[in-house]
């Protein structure tokens, strides 16, 4: 089963994980086979959040709300049930100073 590993950092404050830290991360899930994609995102300031209300597109700069901690990038990541997923989780850098979601994907039902 697939998970989404979403990880939330506070930009306001340095966090201290290295880049090739995250790299190593997703080089060692690749390995163990568990890795389906991992991308880091741009700062949250960089952020465009669309919603359509009654046929009318609205366009806001910046998140859809204000956090202490904003998403910062995702590990798409295969694993046997959520125990595991929540172990790999674990293992993704930014979980000590951060957090990461960690949610099942869903299969669309056509």
């Amino acid at each position: 089963m697939k998970y989404l590993c979403l990880v939330y950092l506070d930009e306001q404050h340095p966090h201290g994980i290295d880049d090739r830290e995250c790299k190593a991360c997703s080089d060692g899930l690749h390995e163990g086979g568990h890795l389906v994609a991992a991308e880091a995102l741009q700062s949250v300031h960089t952020a465009t959040t669309v919603r359509v209300r009654n046929g009318k597109l609205a366009v806001t700069d910046g998140p859809f709300a204000e956090t202490k901690e904003q998403l910062a990038g995702f590990y798409l990541v295969e694993a046997r049930d959520l125990n595991e997923a929540i172990q790999l989780a674990a293992r993704i850098p930014p979980a000590r100073v951060g957090s990461v979601e960690v949610r099942p994907v869903r299969d669309l039902v056509v």
